[in-house]
């Protein structure tokens, strides 16, 4: 089960999926060694490739996994000095991910750099076509900074993506003559994609007009809801679960919804709305979450055990703070997981608990006669007030 927000894919896988909807794109192969980089460029003849290091993440050319190799001697050196390596971006952080494959692709004769994809606007609850001129780069600066140069169509779902709104993004992204037709077929085909595969983001970065005018996908970026992997069973044996953050993983495995973050102060909750209430107030009181954590509704003391491991994990971490509010869970099945995991976990750093909701006196009692330095705490302001206190 992947319990996040989305499952990604890498570039390679794609790029097949792309392929299959008819969406243009350059010849390539994956290798996962310099010498199948070297049979991928012989393989796909030619005299120009680019090798691409494959990892779920953006930046990849400022940061040195991307390299045109004019020769297969270019393509065996570029391989070699990905593989085996953790690549930094802009969007992994320093500790970078690890280059397991490298994608070995025909070089193109680039005219422009178009950026387009398809992704929920939230706001207005319908799928937006978003689109600029100034493709090749991050559209996060574009937006920053050149918002006028970005094009949304928001598509209506009953009515789904009409041609004219596909002439209207062409226009706006500077296509001319056959190239509209071009356009219009390839987003048509992004939509579809989209609907199909229950997808939450599909990135074209960049889309490019060739010399011959053509225009082709130069990048694929596809991006699943989680929460529909069990009907997208193919796409859900793509998961490479190396390029996932370990403690995320593991969490997933227990039907945890976990996210790292940078802070120092961990937190256990139940229900994702107070989960974000909760980090809100340690930073309002000064401190900084180390994670979000949402145990569920039907938390149980084995799954808070779980939970305390986890968060354990993270040398960072310096307090604890469990929030539960007892609706459909009992307070006094938290509190019996929090003691036996404070017992048998070895717990060394401060926690503060704030227990409200059914058996919330029973489970208060629970943790005083435990005989454990749990911090209590009569609401959350309080809570969050302690558990800042107790990290410095």
């Amino acid at each position: 089960m992947i319990t996040g927000v989305s499952m990604n894919l890498h570039e390679y896988q794609a790029k097949e999926v792309f392929a299959a909807y008819g969406i243009p794109v350059p010849a390539g192969r994956v290798a996962a060694t310099p010498d199948e980089a070297v049979a991928a460029a012989e393989a796909l003849g030619g005299s120009i490739w680019v090798v691409k290091a494959q990892v779920h993440a953006g930046g990849r050319g400022k940061a040195g996994g991307v390299k045109l190799a004019r020769d297969t001697a270019a393509v065996r050196d570029a391989a070699k000095a990905m593989l085996g390596t953790r690549l930094a971006t802009k969007q992994t952080g320093p500790e970078g991910l690890p280059v397991d494959r490298v994608y070995v692709e025909t070089g193109s004769a680039i005219e422009r750099e178009i950026y387009l994809s398809l992704t929920l606007n939230r706001e207005k609850g319908r799928i937006a076509m978003v689109g600029s001129a100034a493709g090749g780069m991050d559209i996060e600066e574009v937006a920053e900074h050149s918002p006028e140069k970005i094009t949304t169509v928001n598509i209506h779902p009953a009515a789904g993506l009409q041609p004219n709104q596909c002439r209207r993004m062409a226009f706006a992204l500077g296509f001319k003559g056959e190239q509209i037709a071009q356009f219009q077929k390839i987003a048509m085909a992004l939509y579809q994609l989209y609907l199909d595969k229950d997808a939450s983001l599909l990135e074209v970065n960049p889309l490019i007009v060739t010399k011959a005018g053509d225009l082709v996908a130069l990048d694929a970026k596809i991006n699943i809801d989680a929460n529909a992997t069990y009907r997208q069973k193919a796409l859900a044996a793509m998961r490479d679960t190396a390029q996932e953050d370990p403690m995320e993983l593991q969490a997933s495995q227990h039907d945890l919804n976990y996210v790292s973050l940078d802070g120092d102060i961990a937190c256990m909750v139940n229900g994702a709305g107070l989960a974000m209430a909760t980090m809100d107030l340690i930073k309002l009181h000064g401190g900084s979450p180390a994670n979000f954590l949402d145990v569920g509704g039907g938390a149980t003391a084995e799954r808070v055990t779980v939970a305390f491991k986890l968060i354990l994990s993270n040398p960072r971490v310096k307090a604890i703070l469990v929030n539960i509010f007892g609706g459909i869970v009992r307070c006094d099945l938290i509190a019996e997981g929090v003691i036996t995991a404070v017992k048998n976990v070895g717990v060394k750093v401060p926690v503060v608990v704030r227990l409200e909701g059914t058996n919330a006196e029973k489970a208060r009692e629970m943790l005083a006669a435990s005989g454990l330095k749990v911090i209590a705490a009569k609401d959350l302001t309080d809570a969050a007030q302690k558990v800042v206190a107790a990290a410095r």
